[in-house]
């Protein structure tokens, strides 16, 4: 009598890697959506550095400063008055609250030390300014 290919008590000659590959693959794709979902804010040509690198925490407040002078806090358009305010509600929330900083190249400097200048009157220390990566 022949014995059954399909009999359970055969041992496997090799491994099925596929299910193992779908995992990978599914784990890419939620890590890609999580990551670019992560800072939203206002798109906006930032200047180049020879070196950036760095990690957004989710509760990270992202600070965006366009070319024509506006100010965002996430993707909501606030004076410094207001932007003061929220960032002081957000500190009293969370002492160690990091904040990212990205401004358009086209803006003026004095922008950029405004910002700032405001950070460090509420003690915010954890702060990151975003650049793109120079291409060489």
């Amino acid at each position: 009598m022949r014995k059954n290919p399909y009999d359970e008590h055969e041992a496997y000659d090799e491994i099925n890697v596929v299910p193992m590959l779908d995992l990978a693959w599914n784990l890419l794709l939620v890590f890609m959506i999580v990551v670019t979902a992560s800072v939203q804010g206002i798109s906006v040509n930032l200047p180049k550095a020879s070196a950036a690198a760095g990690k957004v925490k989710a509760t990270t407040k992202a600070i965006t400063i366009t070319s024509e002078g506006t100010i965002y806090l996430d993707s909501f358009p606030l004076t410094m008055g207001e932007l003061e305010d929220r960032l002081r509600q957000y500190k009293a929330a969370d002492p160690n609250l990091p904040v990212v900083v990205r401004g358009d190249e086209k803006i003026a400097y004095k922008n950029v030390i405004e910002i700032l200048d405001l950070l460090q009157k509420l003690e915010i220390s954890q702060l990151a300014l975003v650049t793109q990566k120079l291409v060489k």
